[in-house]
């Protein structure tokens, strides 16, 4: 007996990214940096909300790509004579990528007190019947 694989299921037809998705995002990190929640704020709209103590609003981009959101941090150097006793903050970059599903759309970004808030919007897919038409062969 044969075992099917999820994407390459014959009834799954055109699910063959989800595949390539799951592993992007496996690869995504696990680094922890800098830790998250995710937001579940009505039936059609979420927040991400990054902990960026730290960094200001110029430090700090979103982009979309390839249905990835990404959230990127860069600190340069202070260019003071600081010395620190103990430096317990973290002041380093990093990446944050989450995957999108199709549809779903930010809606806006505020840093504030020291966190990103990120709004998203997934609006109600309408009901789409389509009549196919058969012909002779």
């Amino acid at each position: 007996m044969s075992r099917i694989t999820f994407p390459s299921h014959p009834l799954l037809l055109g699910f063959d990214q989800l595949e390539q998705l799951v592993e992007r995002t496996a690869r995504a990190g696990t680094d922890g940096y800098p830790p998250f929640n995710i937001e579940h704020c009505g039936p059609h709209a979420f927040r991400i909300t990054l902990a960026v103590a730290g960094f200001r609003e110029e430090q700090l981009s979103i982009t979309i790509e390839n249905r990835q959101l990404l959230v990127r941090g860069h600190q340069g150097e202070d260019g003071d004579d600081r010395v620190f006793l103990h430096r317990g903050i973290a002041a380093r970059q990093f990446q944050r990528a989450f995957a999108l599903a199709e549809g779903v759309e930010v809606s806006g970004a505020v840093l504030e007190n020291g966190l990103l808030h990120i709004d998203l919007q997934r609006p109600e897919p309408k009901a789409v019947k389509q009549s196919i038409p058969i012909t002779r062969g």
